[in-house]
């Protein structure tokens, strides 16, 4: 496996920030559009060919005034694949698995389909339930464990173990035949989580500091495990939810993401986020024949190992991402050109309007994405 020698950059004090957000007012004009659709604040970090930029919108904490910090950290969710994706390939790159070895063959305790693969765990072609809920029918969502609403904020510091996430997850029908279809599935990558302790001998935590956090220098990067503390400098998240005497909104900057092992649970910055995702694509982390592995889309979704692959069209080439929701409060996004040199990394955050994410994000998304990869 190659050895990364990354160092992160320093972060930029507060009046280079407004110096840079003056020199490109339209990136600071696509945050304040994320503000305009109802989010309560976003940081961006954008590096390409002019240089590093970092700005914000919004507000850090309700009833204040004060902008989030563009240092601050944040709930990645399931941009946490692509870290868990990284490692187990290197495992592979080490020969201590291989990417098309049964997953039974290393965890037989739990009765899993010999036909599952590693490959399979990482490209979401398992066909293994998601534990946190399915689509049903006629479009409808089917829960699994609460991880949504009022349920979720009323049980958000309970503490859950892999196994019994896995384990779940199985007295449930699979979805498909193993490498038939697919389908994304928190289940696959708690799964792999137990595949990296399994055949390491050491905590997933741990190899994932000794192998990328540390070697890259991604102090702001932590595996929290149960802790449901967010380091300073953060920006408030929060969950607007309904119940019996209508909508509330409750601060979620503090949860346990426990529930989302190995799938979501990671907290990180945009400037780690950039470091790790800009040395990744740069080939300093991955052997190429695995980064190509990695890298090749499958499915409608274009999804490769820990990665989506997606052309943007238009003539503005293709860019690899893996964004990240966790159950409230926070959303992440982690963008780059297939070489590296252009990378976004961004977190936003929710706040008390009356939005739904689905309808208004995908258009401030867009917007974004067009001045930062216009082609």
């Amino acid at each position: 496996m190659p050895n990364p020698t990354v160092t992160a950059n320093e972060p930029r004090n507060q009046d280079e920030n407004n110096t840079a957000g003056q020199d490109r007012p339209e990136l600071q004009n696509a945050l304040q559009s994320f503000v305009d659709s109802g989010f309560a604040g976003i940081q961006l970090r954008v590096h390409d060919a002019r240089g590093e930029w970092t700005g914000s919108a919004g507000v850090a904490e309700l009833g204040g005034h004060a902008k989030p910090p563009t240092d601050g950290h944040f709930w990645v969710g399931s941009t946490t694949k692509t870290f868990v994706a990284t490692l187990v390939l290197q495992l592979v790159a080490d020969g201590v698995i291989a990417l098309d070895s049964p997953v039974a063959d290393h965890l037989p305790r739990f009765g899993l389909d010999p036909r599952i693969t590693v490959r399979m765990l990482l490209q979401h072609t398992s066909g293994l339930y998601n534990y946190t809920g399915e689509p049903g029918p006629g479009g409808t969502f089917v829960p699994g464990i609460p991880a949504t609403g009022k349920e979720w904020v009323d049980n958000r510091f309970h503490t859950y173990r892999p196994q019994e996430l896995v384990r779940f997850a199985l007295s449930e029908p699979a979805r498909f035949a193993p490498g038939t279809d697919f389908g994304y599935s928190n289940t696959n990558y708690t799964l792999a989580l137990l595949l990296i302790e399994e055949v390491t001998g050491r905590p997933y935590a741990e190899e994932m500091r000794r192998r990328i956090l540390d070697p890259l220098g991604l102090s702001g990067t932590v595996v929290p495990g149960a802790s449901p503390e967010l380091p300073e400098p953060h920006a408030h998240g929060y969950c607007r939810y309904q119940d019996a005497d209508g909508w509330q909104t409750a601060d979620v900057t503090r949860q346990n993401l426990s529930l989302l092992a190995g799938a979501g649970d990671m907290i990180s910055t945009t400037q780690d986020l950039h470091t790790f995702v800009s040395a990744l694509m740069g080939g300093r982390l991955l052997p190429a024949p695995l980064l190509a592995e990695m890298s090749t889309p499958y499915g409608q979704l274009g999804y490769g190992l820990g990665l989506f692959v997606q052309d943007l069209g238009q003539g503005r080439g293709t860019v690899h991402h893996h964004n990240g929701s966790p159950p409230g409060g926070y959303g992440a996004l982690m963008y780059s050109t297939p070489d590296g040199r252009t990378t976004l990394t961004a977190s936003v955050t929710m706040g008390d309007a009356a939005i739904d994410p689905a309808q208004v994000f995908p258009k401030a998304l867009e917007n974004l994405l067009k001045e930062v990869f216009p082609g």
